[in-house]
């Protein structure tokens, strides 16, 4: 796509990707959103791995009824859960170039209402 949105968001992304990256203690909260869909990764870029994942493509969050927003929301709450089963409290936020409005606020309030802290 040569499309002028996604390439600034492409070049912030990056901006934001130099100044952040995760550890094993404290991994990174990724997000992409797409148009019908949202997903959250913990990764840990030291070793590259992605530790958990978490998405309105997984089965109970899609079965939900609701708006994009209140989904995202049950997203954020997912990936927290799976953090803290892993023994993970604190981890970085990338919000991928997007806005933190939105879809992208809701995942962040989502993992915070899930118990982590960012």
């Amino acid at each position: 796509m040569s499309n002028a949105k996604v390439k600034r968001r492409t070049s912030i992304r990056r901006s934001i990707r130099v100044k952040i990256s995760g550890t094993g203690q404290k991994p990174r909260l990724a997000v992409f959103r797409s148009n019908t869909d949202i997903y959250a990764q913990l990764i840990d870029d030291t070793t590259g791995v992605t530790i958990a994942a978490a998405s309105t493509k997984d089965k109970e969050i899609a079965a939900q009824a609701g708006t994009k927003s209140d989904k995202s929301k049950l997203v954020g709450a997912a990936i927290a859960r799976k953090a803290v089963d892993l023994n993970v409290k604190n981890v970085v936020f990338d919000r991928g170039g997007y806005l933190y409005h939105g879809r992208v606020k809701a995942v962040a309030e989502g993992a915070r209402e899930g118990g982590l802290q960012f």
